[in-house]
């Protein structure tokens, strides 16, 4: 266990960007989200939770696959490079280290996914402790600790320092490139900062959510459950739930003609979108209540029956503050649960 004083941090971010690319909560236009670190960046390490994950910097939300040109009448390809370099990514939360998980889940099972295998090979995760979780928090619900996020390095700011700990080897090679700007610490202080943020979770109003009917009623009964009736109406489609979650891996392919050649790159989708899955016959989902039955569906039911009961909703809370029609997967848990009494 180690710290530093907040005011030194300044240097220990550049100490870390001297040897890798180093991604952060940087505050732009009122809004902090995941950026490039540089020397007049305006880094935002109090914000709890910024706008999207740092989900970004393992699963981009736009990146070119390959470019395709013609050649003396033939087709030549250039296969886009995988990440070659380390980075590290510093400041996610113990909820977003968790989607990772979830996306690991998809992206490195049969058939590996090598553009994110590459990433998630060469980035270290620097992950903070929630000192004030908020009150669209329910990360406990899904088993996840907030005072001891599971990186490779856990950090916890106290008073006016920050404690760091290696959880990992990749942790333990990046606190070695810096340890000469650490001081060694007792735990005693983490330890009652945890009690702290554990006691602040358990009164949160959202922190004890009952998810047993997702384990006891098979999923053909939630599947034909009239609550996705009651419960569709006010949403808008807009897919800004997609956009912001830590989990959702839903993403289409296209190409685009540079005028020099073809680039065919793969972006963030949506499955609250009309034309998601949209095949020669039409679409498989061809109402709304369907559409949104189905991204909840896949959260709470489908997904957790192939990953050993692992949900992939981690409990940010980001569709909670950010849904336009204040429906969200808080509504829908309460809703189907009631199913069951």
């Amino acid at each position: 266990m180690y710290k530093i004083e907040k005011s030194q941090l300044p240097g220990l971010l550049a100490a870390i960007a001297a040897r890798e690319d180093l991604f952060l909560p940087i505050q732009k236009s009122g809004q902090a989200n995941f950026g490039l670190w540089s020397g007049d960046a305006d880094v935002d390490l109090n914000t709890l939770k910024t706008v999207k994950s740092g989900k970004d910097c393992f699963f981009p939300q736009s990146e070119t696959l390959y470019s395709c040109r013609k050649e003396e009448g033939k087709l030549a390809i250039d296969p886009a490079k995988l990440q070659e370099t380390p980075f590290v990514v510093f400041g996610m939360r113990a909820c977003d280290v968790q989607g990772l998980k979830v996306l690991d889940n998809v992206f490195l099972k049969d058939a590996v996914d090598s553009f994110y295998a590459a990433r998630r090979e060469h980035g270290t995760v620097v992950a903070l402790a929630c000192h004030e979780p908020e009150e669209t928090c329910f990360c406990k619900v899904f088993g996840i600790d907030a005072a001891a996020p599971g990186a490779d390095v856990a950090c916890w700011f106290i008073g006016e320092e920050l404690y760091w700990k290696a959880l990992t080897e990749k942790g333990k090679a990046l606190t070695d490139q810096v340890k000469e700007l650490l001081t060694e610490a007792e735990e005693k202080a983490v330890e009652e900062e945890q009690e702290h943020i554990r006691a602040v979770i358990d009164k949160l109003p959202y922190s004890h959510l009952d998810l047993s009917v997702f384990r006891e009623k098979s999923t053909m009964e939630l599947f034909d459950s009239p609550r996705w009736e009651e419960l569709y109406h006010p949403c808008l489609a807009c897919g800004t739930c997609t956009f912001v979650c830590p989990t959702c891996q839903c993403y289409d392919i296209r190409d685009f003609n540079t005028k020099e050649g073809v680039q065919r790159y793969r972006c963030w989708d949506s499955c609250m979108y009309s034309d998601f899955t949209m095949m020669a016959h039409g679409n498989m989902r061809t109402s709304q209540m369907q559409r949104f039955r189905q991204r909840f569906m896949h959260k709470l039911v489908y997904y957790p029956d192939n990953n050993e009961g692992m949900f992939s909703c981690v409990g940010c809370g980001r569709c909670v503050s950010k849904c336009p029609a204040s429906l969200n997967i808080v509504k829908v848990i309460k809703k189907l649960g009631g199913d069951a009494q």
